[in-house]
């Protein structure tokens, strides 16, 4: 079975599968827990992990459970193997962050849902931080937001890999729309220029950031 069938990810001991349901931004209702630790139950799945990416993994079972497993979940799959955006992970914002001065759990939605079955050259994350504190992790994302009271601050070209980098800032004071309207723009940049498995940090240092300001911003 090839790794990616049915969102399953073949483990260390080329017998077991991994699955990652969908849970945009890190959200999730009691429901939907009650139902994860069910199915955990029901089909005696060894380990339930936090990803990095503010989604959970469900680990341990065997080719034959998959299907039933994401039957009795009722939960969409969370793409995790694709050449696609794999997450948008966001702060709590001023949705309940004292901190907080946009709402990034709502952007962070937004774009997830506007951009999550668009194919890329490579996989794609996306941090988003209610404030200028980046707890988001907005500049080692392949695309960061951040914001502060007058505005959404865009980067591109983060990486928190074993060849770390920081993201160069494209633009900032950006209402809402604005914001998610130059996210768009990146996402067609990105698939029109780049190379295949060619991460953004990788495609910023070929492009340069000047050249890639000047199609962004036009």
């Amino acid at each position: 079975m090839p790794e990616d069938k049915k969102g399953a990810i073949v483990q260390r001991d080329g017998r077991t599968y991994a699955i990652v349901p969908r849970t945009p931004v890190g959200l999730l209702t009691p429901e939907q827990l009650e139902t994860i630790a069910a199915v955990a139950r029901k089909h005696s799945i060894p380990v339930i992990k936090i990803t990095s990416g503010q989604r959970l993994a469900l680990v341990g079972m065997t080719e034959e459970q998959i299907e039933d497993v994401w039957r009795d979940l009722g939960i969409q799959q969370g793409r995790a193997t694709e050449l696609c955006l794999h997450y948008v992970q966001a702060c709590p914002g001023d949705t309940v962050c004292r901190f907080g001065v946009q709402d990034s759990l709502g952007l962070g939605t937004e774009l997830e849902s506007l951009f999550s079955d668009i194919d890329l050259p490579a996989k794609m994350k996306i941090g988003v931080s209610g404030c200028p504190l980046c707890c988001g992790e907005s500049f080692v994302r392949d695309i960061g937001l951040f914001a502060k009271k007058s505005g959404w601050t865009l980067i591109v070209g983060g990486s928190s890999a074993r060849r770390p980098r920081i993201g160069d800032i494209v633009a900032q004071d950006l209402p809402k729309e604005a914001a998610v309207d130059l996210v768009r723009k990146v996402f067609g940049y990105y698939r029109d220029n780049g190379k295949s498995r060619e991460r953004m940090a990788q495609f910023v240092n070929r492009i340069g950031i000047d050249a890639m300001k000047e199609a962004l911003l036009k």
